[in-house]
């Protein structure tokens, strides 16, 4: 896979990055400066908020490609878990019983124990299931039982699990693995350092429907949405109004990554301020630009996410252009 050489090429500064305002009745009270970036499966950046070089921590929005080592590897076949275990591996769920139930069902089909677990207990639980991650975890631990890899050290970078991932990621990026950036997530698994348009560039190949493991995962999240994140929640609201066109999966700091499904385009947004309430009223505000949702559909979901109490709305200001 080759990318187009405006991949990593100098960014023009004529573009300016999109602005969030918080209104208070009407008056400007807070603001967010967000980047974005529209990339096809290419790997060309075809629209532009701000600068599609930006690095940044990926966050969550790794998952459904952390999760190809559990497809490609046999073992989500081996465990028969179906499509709601392919989405629970791509979760970051609430921590509801149904949500720890089905990490549950991804370590019982491997004979595998919670306490194999190496996410956190989230203050005031019991478990580590009921961890926003434990679904990707404990399909690393079924990947590994699978492939006879140590299940101890199944978070090490160096790991053979890990190895797998990163040369995974590698390769839907066209890059040689040495050259990506690891660091500790929240929940003690590596999480890699990109640039927006490669953030866009995995979700464009994440909604292609061209790569049979990537389009088993995409078939799962959108099945499934109430547990890849939850009711309530943005990306379970987006996928379940959003007709099986629109992928969405978030992650923590200002990370948000959507992809139009079928048609290799991925978006990737990035908030300076890590704040999400900006990152979801960008990710509205673009996906109206993009024409990926209903007018009816971007209403309901304005209500529910842009106007957090009645004297309160968020407002987007500028939008994607032609890089």
């Amino acid at each position: 896979m080759s990318l187009s050489s405006s991949f990593g090429a100098a960014t023009r500064t004529d573009i300016p990055p999109l602005e969030v305002r918080l209104l208070r009745e009407g008056i400007p009270e807070s603001h967010h400066r967000v980047h974005a970036a529209v990339s096809d499966a290419r790997g060309r950046v075809l629209m532009r908020a701000g600068d599609p070089q930006r690095l940044s921590f990926v966050r969550s929005a790794l998952k459904p490609f952390q999760a190809t080592a559990f497809v490609a590897s046999g073992a989500a076949d081996q465990g028969q878990v179906g499509t709601r275990g392919l989405a629970i591996a791509c979760a970051s769920h609430a921590g509801t019983p149904e949500h720890a139930r089905e990490a549950f069902k991804l370590l019982w089909s491997a004979e595998l124990e919670p306490d194999q677990l190496q996410c956190p207990v989230p203050d005031g639980c019991t478990s580590p299931l009921e961890h926003n991650c434990s679904g990707k975890h404990a399909a690393f631990l079924a990947t590994c039982r699978r492939l006879g890899w140590s299940t101890e050290s199944y978070l090490q970078v160096d790991h053979p699990l890990q190895r797998e991932v990163l040369k995974r990621v590698a390769e839907f990026l066209g890059l040689p693995a040495a050259e990506l950036v690891t660091a500790r997530d929240d929940c003690g698994a590596p999480t890699l350092r990109l640039r927006l348009a490669q953030m866009a560039l995995l979700f464009a190949h994440l909604g292609a429907g061209e790569q049979p493991d990537l389009e088993r995962l995409n078939r799962a999240m959108l099945a499934h949405p109430d547990l890849v994140a939850g009711e309530g929640r943005f990306d379970t609201e987006l996928m379940r109004r959003g007709h099986g066109q629109v992928l969405s999966k978030g992650g923590a700091e200002g990370i948000q990554c959507l992809s139009r499904v079928g048609e290799g385009l991925g978006v990737a947004i990035k908030v300076e301020d890590g704040a999400a309430r900006a990152k979801h009223a960008v990710a509205l505000h673009l996906l109206e630009q993009l024409d990926w949702l209903t007018p009816l559909t971007l209403e309901e979901l304005r209500q529910r996410f842009l106007v957090p109490a009645p004297h309160l709305r968020l407002e987007v200001l500028g939008e994607l252009r032609f890089d």
